[in-house]
């Protein structure tokens, strides 16, 4: 029965914690907008869900020459996704690839999708709830 109830809301739990992952990603690109060099980046959530929904591995595994490296996250990927840099519409003089009205665009919309699916899964969790009272 649980496996059963886990298995019905995998999907939501995988887009939440991968809207999550996208929000702090954006953030960071916001806290940057004026560090010189910073490149905006972001990740096609389409298909980090397709990759993380079909058990695509989140990193890859890293060659260690020797037992004194330590295990290091390039910050390359995002549940399995490639995190891709943003190209700029108009280049700044200092490098920064940060468009304040693109990220703020792209931030409350990935905000307004996360509070989509949260609302989504608390009427499913309502709904099981009212079939095994009811």
């Amino acid at each position: 029965m649980v496996s059963r109830l886990d298995d019905s809301l995998r999907f939501q739990q995988t887009a939440l914690n991968l809207r999550a992952a996208r929000q702090e990603l954006l953030a960071s690109n916001i806290a940057n907008a004026d560090t010189p060099n910073y490149k905006a980046r972001d990740v096609d959530f389409a298909s980090a869900l397709r990759g993380a929904l079909a058990g695509t591995p989140s990193e890859l595994p890293a060659v260690k020459t020797s037992p004194m490296h330590l295990e290091g996250n390039s910050g390359a990927s995002l549940m399995g996704a490639p995190v891709m840099y943003r190209k700029p519409v108009q280049p700044s003089a200092d490098g920064n690839t940060v468009d304040m009205d693109v990220e703020r665009a792209q931030f409350a919309d990935n905000a307004l999708r996360y509070e989509a699916s949260v609302m989504f899964v608390n009427s499913r969790l309502k709904g099981i709830l009212t079939a095994i009272q009811g």
